[in-house]
């Protein structure tokens, strides 16, 4: 199956599927666990976390395919590079501390 951009031009769907892959990840380990503490039943929780897992994926779907356009892609600086996977795992941290808070208020 080739995805393809708004223009019908092939687009590299690895990015998308790692995309969907953490966001299931996170959303279905995290999201019941952290619904439960807030007193939901977990029917509600696992819906809630479905519904959050498919808002995520068709927004991933939007930006990383749908939009893409790989003839303005270019080799990216490894200064930036290392920054912006810098941020990355400063937020990839800062979320998961946030999204750990019930284990400690149970």
């Amino acid at each position: 199956m080739q995805f393809r951009n708004r223009r019908g031009t092939p687009v590299d769907p690895v990015p998308f599927f790692v995309v969907v892959a953490s966001v299931f990840l996170v959303t279905f380990s995290f999201g019941p666990m952290y619904l439960l503490a807030l007193d939901l039943q977990l029917p509600v929780s696992l819906g809630v976390c479905t519904i959050v897992f498919l808002g995520a994926s068709v927004l991933a779907y939007y930006q990383l395919v749908w939009l893409t356009r790989p003839e303005f892609l270019a080799e990216v600086p490894a200064a930036t590079r290392l920054r912006r996977l810098a941020y990355a795992v400063v937020t990839g941290i800062a979320l998961l501390g946030l999204l750990s808070i019930p284990l400690f208020l149970q």
